[in-house]
């Protein structure tokens, strides 16, 4: 094999830790002086091998790359005659022993950002996060059946460990880089898993709270929309537009930044797997207040996430390969924005109404719990508001109260003594010593 080097010799272990890139790229016939003067105007270190196969290619090119390089680098081979469809590999470097590898790190810092990663690693690792089929479906059951128990447990530790394992971030992902490359296969692809799995989570929710109610894993006559991790899920307001865009924004730079993903795709899993799993638990308990809060909930995270991603990525400067491809880029990025928000807009109407429902009720409890303290100081003075609990109506929108529930201290002594009573007929059933505590509240209902 011969071997040709276009550069000074190798001298000293670049002692800083960075992040390298060594790019592989194979140099069509014909095209082996114009791609070797493009490397040597760029100023980088490269070394050529003769290609002996016989094929359409004459030599391979092997070329050592700060990370924000490669991109830069690339399209500079591609015009000198490097196609897109040119044999190119980039591989994750540990070491680069140079001369002038510092400098060129410098020189790129100053004009690229030093954390992005190339367009061509960017598309791989969007591809990479998106498992295989049936590994996606399975991810997706188990999850949705996993947060379905912590819900109905009233679990946060169980509903975390279901999000760890939720494959929702790859194809949210996908679909967004693959608007901004005009990869319309991929893009297709994300949409695709997203619809199916959010589809099949919320079946398979469904399906096994149907099973737990059947047989009775949870009380009977159990009221889930009194369970606190239920609950919180029923009525989303736009706290839950803000973990969801978030979420989008920390996906996509995540991405750009070469950086593990899977932090990231439990924060996205938030926002998508426990309100899914809360629509499979009000499908099954035939409480449409509860699916129809926690859809909302689920498609506005959705929309969200993806809106947030493609513009991160958008913002980042990834544009296609080819040039003739950007205006069509562009279009498609405009167009898809704007459905995404007109959807959120639309879904935001609901936020807004839980929002604002949400701020009335807390207003007319602090009028009722000041109204009460102002009517015992009124009446006796030894008596003290120690509680305020107030029913509202099981509307979704615009709940009122229904019921208030005071708990008042009083000095009295003027009722029965049953403690000791109670206590002995208790421990008379339980064959056992319990100690009973009688917290005794007078009550009057008008």
């Amino acid at each position: 094999m011969d071997v040709d080097r276009r550069t000074p010799a190798y001298l000293s272990v670049l002692a800083d830790p960075v992040d390298v890139r060594l790019v592989q790229v194979t140099i069509p016939r014909g095209k082996r002086e114009a791609v070797t003067s493009a490397l040597d105007d760029e100023g980088v270190d490269y070394v050529l091998t003769d290609e002996t196969s016989g094929g359409e290619y004459v030599a391979v090119a092997y070329v050592p790359l700060p990370t924000n390089a490669v991109e830069p680098v690339l399209d500079r081979l591609r015009s000198a005659g490097i196609d897109e469809h040119t044999y190119t590999v980039v591989l994750d470097a540990r070491t680069v022993v140079s001369r002038d590898f510092e400098a060129l790190e410098e020189r790129y810092a100053e004009e690229e950002d030093n954390d992005r990663i190339a367009r061509e690693e960017l598309t791989a690792a969007a591809e990479d996060l998106v498992p295989v089929l049936p590994t996606y479906l399975i991810l997706s059951v188990v999850s949705a059946v996993i947060a379905t128990a912590g819900l109905l447990l009233d679990s946060p530790a169980v509903v975390v460990g279901s999000m760890v394992i939720a494959p929702l971030i790859g194809p949210a992902m996908a679909a967004s880089v693959g608007t901004v490359v005009v990869d319309n296969e991929m893009f297709a692809r994300g949409v695709k898993l997203q619809a199916v799995g959010v589809l099949l989570s919320i079946a398979s929710a469904a399906a096994f709270a149907w099973l737990v109610k059947t047989v009775h894993l949870i009380p009977p006559f159990t009221d889930v929309t009194a369970i606190p991790q239920v609950r919180q899920r029923l009525y989303p307001d736009f706290l839950s537009l803000v973990v969801a865009l978030g979420a989008g924004v920390a996906g996509a730079l995540s991405l750009t930044g070469g950086v593990s993903s899977a932090l990231v795709g439990v924060m996205i899993a938030v926002a998508l797997i426990p309100p899914a799993a809360t629509v499979g638990i009000g499908i099954a308990w035939g409480l449409p207040a509860v699916s129809l809060g926690s859809s909302v909930l689920v498609l506005v995270n959705l929309l969200s996430i993806n809106l947030a991603a493609l513009v991160v990525l958008r913002y980042s400067g990834y544009r296609p390969t080819n040039w003739f491809q950007l205006d069509e880029a562009r279009g498609a990025t405009v167009r898809r924005v704007a459905v995404l928000l007109v959807a959120i807009v639309a879904l935001s109407a609901v936020l807004g109404g839980v929002t604002y429902d949400s701020f009335q009720g807390a207003t007319t409890e602090d009028e009722i719990r000041s109204a009460a303290s102002a009517a015992l100081e009124d009446a006796d003075g030894s008596m003290r508001l120690l509680d305020v609990q107030v029913d509202r109506s099981d509307d979704f929108l615009f709940r009122h109260p229904e019921r208030v529930v005071l708990t008042v201290g009083v000095s009295s002594d003027d009722h029965a003594r049953v403690a000791g009573d109670i206590d002995a007929r208790i421990e008379e059933r339980v064959d056992r010593e319990i100690r009973t505590e009688i917290r005794y509240v007078t009550v009057e209902s008008a």
